[in-house]
């Protein structure tokens, strides 16, 4: 993949998020944290612009209809993208917060991603190793770049084929946090996620009315107890 720029730079910085009418899920409730089901196309985080307030972080603090109570605490110490669906955890206080943090800086948090792929991958299981940089002149794009990028490693293994048209249903684990990481590490493989807006061939976008990218799986040590935690949500597609 080119790792060139157009030299017309292309900035989005007029997006509006359309309305979200499905509802946070909460799949897990202590005094600490919260596990919840991100519905596709909601922020994670409130926009600059002010028409893009609505977002998981907001909802939790302000309420949201059958969401009860607020939780005028909660951080989030890791986001989804907008289009992505699945399982985050909140921290609820400070400590809890600082704790959940440390552990995705570490690398210690295990993230399991099921997606919908253009065409049929070849290998069963395998991996992507392409460093990823911002690029500038296309934001919010990022582009792969092996002078200036940092390291990100994509594990990947097909669950399923389909044809008519030809697709593979394949759960990511990402070795690496970096952002649009999965959805680059697809189009690099040649087969790009369907639904995706910023990554895609002349097809795949127009091949599903969503991104089909489900973050199902989340592994993390409990802030206060030290349990090693399992976060699930069944994949909707």
């Amino acid at each position: 993949m080119s790792e060139t720029g157009s030299t017309t730079p292309t900035i989005i910085d007029d997006f509006v998020a359309p309305v979200c009418n499905d509802s946070i899920e909460i799949l897990y409730q202590d005094n600490d944290i919260l596990l919840i089901n991100k519905p596709n196309g909601l922020l994670s985080l409130s926009g600059k612009n002010p028409l893009n307030w609505d977002s998981v972080h907001h909802r939790l603090v302000h309420g949201q209809e059958g969401l009860s109570p607020c939780f005028p605490g909660a951080k989030l110490p890791h986001r989804l993208d907008f289009g992505t669906s699945g399982v985050m955890v909140v921290g609820l206080n400070s400590a809890s917060s600082k704790h959940l943090n440390k552990q995705f800086q570490a690398r210690t948090v295990q993230k399991r991603y099921i997606a919908m792929l253009e065409g049929w991958v070849d290998e069963d299981q395998g991996h992507v190793a392409a460093p990823i940089a911002k690029d500038k002149s296309r934001f919010p794009r990022v582009k792969i770049c092996h002078s200036m990028g940092k390291t990100a490693i994509s594990e990947y293994s097909v669950l399923q084929r389909f044809d008519q048209p030809c697709r593979s249903l394949v759960q990511f684990t990402p070795m690496t946090g970096r952002t649009h990481q999965l959805r680059i590490h697809s189009l690099t493989m040649g087969h790009p996620i369907l639904g995706c807006d910023l990554y895609n061939s002349d097809s795949s976008e127009g091949m599903a009315n969503r991104l089909l990218l489900h973050a199902a799986d989340l592994f993390f040590d409990h802030p206060t107890s030290g349990e090693r935690f399992h976060g699930h949500y069944p994949c909707p597609f």
